[in-house]
């Protein structure tokens, strides 16, 4: 009976532990995304009327982009195990999600251009760029610092 006791509280320990994570990594994403909001935001120099009509075409691309990601980066349980043919239905689905990716691309810039100019988009397309590159180096540099603390 004790162990039935002990094997339980240590699943609600696991299992709130896991719930605890998953809530850190979502808020974590939420910062980042924040962060990216008041960046673009800013350099892009958007005033209220323009935000109102950028940001709702901007998320709905950043979510169909991020359904895709989620896809392509499904766990493969063990690669060694795949058969040939199981590979080759992979490369076709990672083919598909990149013209996926491709085409909901074409139509953000699409839809962007009835807002603002070209020469806008093309500024974006750096911003978004110089936000990945920063939050990268700011990842490791968080890691090293980390690493010479222990």
């Amino acid at each position: 009976m004790k162990r039935i006791i002990l094997l339980f509280i240590l699943f609600i320990s696991f299992s709130a532990v896991h719930a605890q994570e998953s809530k850190d990594r979502n808020n974590h994403r939420e910062r980042i995304k924040a962060l990216k909001v008041a960046f673009i935001t800013q350099e892009m120099t958007m005033d209220a009327e323009l935000a109102q009509k950028f940001w709702p075409i901007y998320n709905k691309y950043e979510c169909q982009r991020s359904d895709l990601h989620e896809r392509e980066h499904s766990e493969i349980e063990n690669i060694t195990s795949l058969t040939e043919k199981e590979a080759e239905k992979l490369l076709l689905d990672f083919q598909e999600i990149e013209n996926q990716e491709y085409l909901i691309k074409k139509q953000l810039f699409s839809d962007l251009k009835k807002i603002i100019s070209a020469k806008e988009i093309i500024k974006l397309h750096k911003l978004e760029s110089d936000f990945n590159k920063k939050l990268l180096k700011e990842y490791r540099e968080r890691k090293e610092a980390e690493r010479n603390k222990k």
